[in-house]
């Protein structure tokens, strides 16, 4: 039986990388779930950021239903082959966002309203 030497990770530049698993199965749902909690958090506000500094309020507030242009992202996701799986728990992620989001945000209100 012939032993193998041992390298040590992170003595060169490919082995320092070697914990970034593209291929493993759970990389694209963890990557697809954190990509959809940041598409429904941190874009539409980024997006009226962006508007608000290149135009006037009346005029940032007018254009800011353009955001939904970006679902293209995820739907072309799903269609395409190669991307689906991400694609799909790109969309998990949106939704359990949202739905946590507005309902933290209704029992705010609710004790808000009821207080």
């Amino acid at each position: 039986m012939e032993t193998q030497p041992v390298q040590e990770v992170g003595t060169t530049q490919e082995g320092r990388f070697a914990w970034w698993h593209s291929s493993h199965p759970t990389f694209a749902g963890i990557t697809g779930f954190f990509a959809g909690m940041l598409f429904v958090t941190a874009l539409p506000g980024a997006f009226a950021g962006i508007l608000r500094l290149l135009f006037p309020y009346e005029t940032a507030e007018r254009l800011f239903p353009f955001v939904l242009v970006f679902l293209a992202l995820p739907i072309f996701l799903l269609v395409k082959r190669k991307t689906r799986r991400f694609g799909q728990f790109m969309f998990v992620g949106m939704i359990v966002t949202a739905m946590v989001v507005l309902g933290v945000a209704s029992l705010v209100l609710y004790f808000m309203v009821d207080a």
